[in-house]
């Protein structure tokens, strides 16, 4: 009697292994069938896709008014110009000699410049100190050592008092002046120096 209860556990046993399987197949497939929904999830649909297309074009609306409204502002000097006191000044980054800088501002409008005040020389001063040796629109080539501007306004005696010491010293017919340092210097015209410009401001409209 014991030999058929023996077979009857042994298969049994053999009939669970189809189970096994079973659940097995079925474990992974859902492990699959997870995976594969978190994928389809990170896909942006339709309507994701146009928002993020939407936000993109309001962004570029707002950027392009920006722009606009940045060239319609009202901008008393040309870009690389400096504004001071009603006027603008354009401080070279090339070297000419003094005909050549004159001829340079003329292009752009302007006049090698011309010192109407205490505040105007010491900005002047102080910015083309930081630059290097400066022309300016003085010089004495009508008559020997008589300083007119290039407006023909003689050079006031208020204003003498920026030269160097021992300056102007005319030595080889030096007839055209420059910043140099912390005053004024008598040098040759033909030695090639940067320049600054100056013009009149723009006013700027109510409308603006």
């Amino acid at each position: 009697m014991r030999v058929p209860q023996m077979g009857s556990l042994g298969f049994l046993e053999r009939s669970h292994i189809p189970l096994v399987l079973q659940l097995l197949f079925l474990f992974l497939f859902t492990g699959l069938l997870v995976a594969i929904v978190i994928q389809v999830s990170k896909i942006p649909n339709s309507e994701e896709i146009q928002w993020e297309q939407k936000k993109q074009e309001k962004m570029y609306q707002d950027l392009s008014q920006l722009k606009s409204e940045v060239d319609s502002l009202c901008r008393p000097c040309p870009w690389e110009w400096t504004f001071f006191n009603g006027n603008c000044y354009f401080f070279s980054k090339s070297q000419r000699d003094w005909h050549n800088s004159i001829t340079a501002c003329q292009e752009m409008e302007a006049q090698l410049v011309v010192i109407k005040s205490h505040e105007e020389q010491s900005f002047l001063q102080q910015t083309s100190k930081k630059n290097g040796y400066t022309w300016m629109g003085l010089s004495d080539l009508n008559k020997e050592g008589e300083w007119y501007w290039l407006d023909s306004t003689p050079l006031s005696d208020s204003l003498e008092k920026n030269w160097n010491q021992g300056q102007p010293n005319n030595i080889g017919g030096q007839d055209c002046v420059e910043f140099r340092d912390d005053g004024w210097n008598d040098a040759s015209c033909d030695q090639k120096k940067f320049w600054v410009c100056k013009k009149n401001a723009t006013a700027c409209s109510a409308s603006k």
